[in-house]
């Protein structure tokens, strides 16, 4: 990639501080914008010295002009994103998405900036119409009443908007879509880092034979996790390679059971799950994965499995479980 300014939104969020290190370990200028709402700057300590990191809010258009002076390129992660969030504080997941995504819109019409990279949500199309799930599929939001809807109707919108605004400035407008990226430090509120702590809390009550487990439903429900390190070669090979005007999907095809995930994750504690079904939540989406042909393409690769993943995540929840929120 050749040598650029970028301003980074949600610049110390899990996603956003992979990006701006790997950006920084690339040789690029970079300049980070986040006001800690769900972030920690603490995640950029190995490269404050080589970066500009701006405490703004992204709803704040004239604060996100200022803070964009300069740069060509917009990467716009900034978000509230956490299923519990989304069910808890769904007027903040929505202001945040939409004034966030309005205030990043305007800092690149004011500064000219002809760059601007969205990342939106598999949450954005909710329940697939076929998996593996391509790009084109039609965005939906299946009951506008279910705050679980909050964090994808947001991203709707926002892909919306950046194919409307600006439409004559930009010269590389493009919609990256995550599908369950995770890894160490990756937050409290996701499934992988639940259930790892669910897990140890379980087994140590459980010293003895089967550790009893409670799951949603009877575990069928799958999902396709992408390992963060994975998941930033994606996004670099679409940020430089993607097309204008495009969508890229960024995951895995590894499809998992969740009923499966939770075994391998007592295979790592060394131990045996009795699973116990519960009532499945209104909202739930039975199967994802993304079809990554387009990325691809452009020589996307992953490496990881979940398998090795799990070995990397877990000891680090199990050695933090003491930082974790109370609730």
């Amino acid at each position: 990639m050749a040598i650029r300014k970028y301003l980074v939104t949600g610049g110390t969020g899990f996603i956003g501080s992979a990006l701006v290190r790997r950006l920084v370990k690339d040789g690029h200028d970079v300049r980070v914008v986040d006001n800690d709402l769900r972030g920690s700057s603490a995640r950029l300590a190995d490269v404050l010295p080589s970066i500009t990191l701006i405490p703004c809010d992204v709803r704040d258009a004239d604060a996100m002009t200022e803070a964009a002076k300069g740069c060509e390129s917009i990467l716009h992660l900034a978000a509230l994103n956490g299923t519990e969030n989304f069910y808890n504080r769904p007027d903040l997941v929505l202001d945040v998405g939409v004034r966030g995504m309005y205030g990043a819109l305007e800092a690149a019409k004011r500064n000219g900036i002809t760059e601007f990279v969205l990342a939106s949500s598999s949450e954005a199309y909710q329940t697939p119409p076929v998996v593996p799930t391509p790009e084109d599929v039609p965005l939906t939001i299946p009951d506008p009443w279910n705050p679980r809807y909050s964090y994808g109707g947001s991203k709707l919108i926002s892909e919306i908007m950046l194919a409307n605004y600006n439409r004559d400035l930009f010269k590389k407008a493009i919609i990256f879509r995550p599908h369950n990226v995770y890894g160490p430090d990756m937050g409290w509120e996701h499934v992988l880092p639940q259930l790892i702590l669910r897990a140890k809390e379980q087994i140590a009550k459980h010293p003895d034979g089967k550790v009893p487990f409670e799951i949603q439903g009877d575990g069928s429900q799958t999902r396709s996790f992408v390992h963060i390190d994975d998941f930033i070669d994606g996004l670099l090979a679409m940020v430089e390679k993607g097309e204008h005007r495009n969508v890229y999907h960024i995951g895995t095809r590894e499809e998992i059971t969740i009923r499966t995930l939770v075994e391998q994750i007592f295979a790592w504690f060394g131990r045996e799950a009795e699973l116990v079904s519960t009532p499945l939540p209104a909202g739930g989406t039975m199967r994802r994965c993304p079809d990554t042909t387009k990325l691809e393409a452009l020589g996307y690769a992953p490496k990881i499995t979940i398998a090795q993943g799990i070995e990397d995540i877990a000891p680090w929840y199990v050695a933090n479980a003491h930082l974790k929120p109370a609730a």
